[in-house]
């Protein structure tokens, strides 16, 4: 991995808040030549510290979607197995490994709560699943991806 600047950082920053912005209103906003803006954007994707670029919904498209964070507990040396079943769904954004009583964490969404209440029967009836909790998100109050 690339070392990474304090330049390079607000660099990041520009582009997490926007990363649609042409090269030359970065370079302005750093106070850099649009080359030596250029030069680090390609030196950042080749080292893999920036991996992708991505889009971001606006409220008014999230609206009416149900998110939730699903929490399974999963049988002793199952979860690989259970993790690649869980793969399958498209409704599951992100799985991450936990600590504690669960020992995976789910980011869903779903079109309505009927929606979520099948994918949560379906999820329950994963072999290796054996206990489910879900908190729905009511509303978002930071985000910072």
């Amino acid at each position: 991995m690339a070392q990474v600047t304090a330049k390079d950082e607000e660099l990041l920053a520009l582009l997490k808040a926007d990363s649609r912005q042409p090269v030359a209103a970065l370079a302005r906003k750093l106070g850099l030549s649009r080359t030596t803006v250029q030069d680090r954007l390609k030196r950042l994707e080749e080292s893999g510290v920036i991996s992708a670029y991505t889009v971001r919904l606006s409220r008014e498209m999230e609206l009416g979607v149900i998110r939730a964070f699903v929490m399974l507990a999963v049988e002793p040396r199952r979860q690989v197995e259970v993790g690649r079943a869980l793969a399958r769904f498209p409704q599951i954004e992100t799985l991450h490994t936990l600590s504690g009583k669960f020992d995976l964490i789910a980011g869903v969404k779903t079109a309505s709560s009927e929606a979520m209440d099948r994918l949560i029967d379906e999820l329950g009836q994963i072999p290796g699943v054996t206990r489910i909790e879900t908190s729905v998100i009511l509303s978002t109050k930071l985000d910072r991806r």
